[in-house]
């Protein structure tokens, strides 16, 4: 199933009780996504990444969050979560236990090495650019083949 990526950010909001921060919610969904594509092969959000300077960003998820900066985003319902599937919200809750720790910059680190989706696209087409979902998929299949 599809989801807008608020929707995403929005259980992470609620499972998190209000303790992420724009960035930490931006790369949480990203990471997710990747996941997604991995495990299931299709997309978990609607909404494209693109590449910006700190690395994979979703741009509808940092226009509704960015009032916030650096500070975390309260709970309070943005977008329904119950409509996310059962097992869809056991991959997020699997996101969360694995990355959910981290702070905003150690994710951005991370999703901006090289190699990543984010620095093929970088490198190849600049800022701004949509990185595709099949390079993130790809991505995802291989750290799942690494273990990693």
């Amino acid at each position: 199933m599809c989801y807008s990526s608020i929707t995403i950010a929005s259980y992470f909001i609620e499972k998190s009780g209000g303790r992420k921060t724009p960035m930490q919610l931006n790369k949480l969904t990203y990471i997710a996504h990747g996941w997604y594509l991995a495990i299931k092969d299709s997309p978990l959000i609607v909404d494209e990444v693109q590449a910006w300077k700190y690395g994979p960003m979703i741009p509808v998820l940092y226009n509704v969050f960015k009032a916030y900066k650096n500070e975390c985003v309260p709970y309070k319902p943005i977008e329904e979560t119950k409509y996310i599937s059962p097992d869809d919200k056991v991959l997020l809750d699997k996101i969360l236990d694995v990355y959910g720790k981290c702070e905003g910059t150690d994710l951005s680190a991370l999703t901006h090495q090289d190699g990543t989706p984010w620095d093929t696209i970088w490198k190849k087409s600049g800022e701004f650019s949509v990185i595709p979902d099949k390079l993130i998929k790809d991505h995802y299949i291989e750290k799942a083949k690494n273990n990693v």
